[in-house]
């Protein structure tokens, strides 16, 4: 029943972007977890791994050089794959150069490269979302959206947990980050195999254009302001639901292993299944529906908690039925505004627009904490996850507003 469907799966196109997802992800840990675990076993204090945390600031600004990459395409291997090539290679090499230096000795060499990399990274980020954006085809941004969330998190469980586990007693750090460079290297391999876009593109022809000119065609769209509302509004329930899910659980009395097992084991697999599933069943009902359809499930398996917090004691049957069935919805839903962050971009611009409506699409995960701090103060946890139910609601109705509009991007390319 469902071949016809799972055939999307079957293409150069499709295992591009999953591939090309786990190079986006590999190098996100080298920076963040992984690197605190290495700097905690130098012997850092924690004042100085806390300042640390700020090397991965070139991801929250990446949108500022993202025009750069619309102007001035490499001169090889098409308009995108050139500057994937390049980052991959510069990642590879600022990894490497990590692994030859003693954090404790060569504290400024070793923060600057940590900077770099994930500079680096996050122009390969821009890229990549630029190319998958490019080369899908309408009724395949469901499925690319999935692999690449498919590829981007296996990546980071490789930097993350086999990383910790090789550092822990099989490698040194300096040999566990010199396997990382190694294996970042090989994504090169990805890039010059993967296909080029079909898209005719005409490129912006100044720097200028190429920054003004995004904006400029974005808000010359009828109801474009309403769009950006749906963009940051859509998973804004969902953002407040997990601000403040581990605090919570710890006040509700269930240990630290047993919430970090059930969100790293079930909660991965569920947002997987959930990305999967998402992306098969958007084919059948199309962007519109797809949207409707997982922002109601997204803002109802918040409720989860809320069952959570009116128990009272700890239940660990009820904890990984509530992070299952968050994150198989929370897949669904990511895929389905994956694909609709996809449908906006003009292909003139598009690592420009991408990298605009990420960074809003990625402001209720990243500024809801302190307003969530407060309500809960306020309302109490079971009231707080009704709320965050609620908050879902005005994105829904953005979705049911601009039905006409999503449909026609859904046909777009």
């Amino acid at each position: 029943m469902f071949s016809k469907y799972l055939a999307v799966f079957n293409n150069r196109r499709i295992c591009a972007a999953m591939l090309l997802g786990f190079a986006s992800g590999l190098p996100l840990a080298l920076t963040g977890s992984t690197l605190q675990a290495w700097l905690s076993d130098a012997g850092l204090d924690i004042k100085t791994i806390g300042w640390f945390t700020l090397v991965g600031q070139p991801y929250t600004w990446k949108f500022l050089w993202s025009p750069l990459v619309d102007r001035f395409p490499m001169p090889f291997l098409g308009r995108r794959r050139g500057w994937i090539l390049i980052s991959q290679i510069a990642l590879a090499l600022t990894i490497a150069a990590m692994s030859g230096l003693d954090p404790k000795t060569h504290l400024a060499t070793f923060a600057m490269l940590a900077v770099l990399i994930a500079f680096f990274s996050a122009t390969q980020d821009v890229v990549i979302d630029a190319y998958r954006t490019e080369v899908l085809h309408s009724d395949e941004r469901g499925a690319g959206a999935a692999v690449g969330v498919f590829g981007y998190r296996m990546a980071m469980l490789t930097s993350g947990a086999i990383a910790l586990i090789l550092a822990d007693g099989y490698l040194t750090w300096e040999q566990t980050y010199l396997v990382m460079a190694g294996l970042m290297g090989t994504m090169a391999l990805i890039t010059f195999m993967s296909p080029e876009p079909s898209l005719q593109i005409q490129q912006p022809k100044t720097l200028g254009e190429a920054i003004v000119e995004p904006l400029k065609e974005f808000f010359s769209r009828k109801g474009a302001w309403i769009l950006l509302a749906l963009v940051i509004g859509y998973k804004l329930g969902d953002a407040f639901a997990g601000s403040l899910s581990t605090k919570f659980l710890l006040d509700m009395g269930y240990s630290k292993s047993i919430i970090g097992q059930a969100y790293k084991v079930f909660g991965l697999i569920a947002t997987l299944i959930g990305g999967f599933a998402g992306a098969v069943l958007m084919l059948r009902w199309g962007l519109f529906r797809s949207l409707l359809i997982f922002g109601v499930l997204q803002a109802f398996t918040n409720l989860g908690y809320w069952l959570i917090a009116i128990h009272g004691s700890p239940d660990v049957t009820l904890l990984l039925f509530a992070i299952s069935a968050e994150n198989l919805a929370g897949g669904m839903g990511t895929t389905a505004a994956v694909a609709l962050l996809m449908s906006l971009c003009n292909p003139n611009f598009t690592a420009t627009q991408y990298a605009l409506l990420s960074a809003l699409a990625s402001f209720g995960r990243v500024y809801v904490g302190p307003a969530s701090g407060y309500l809960v103060v306020a309302l109490g946890w079971a009231n707080f996850f009704v709320v965050s139910a609620l908050i879902a609601i005005p994105g829904l109705l953005l979705v049911c507003w601009l039905r006409s509009t999503i449909e026609q991007l859904d046909q777009k390319h």
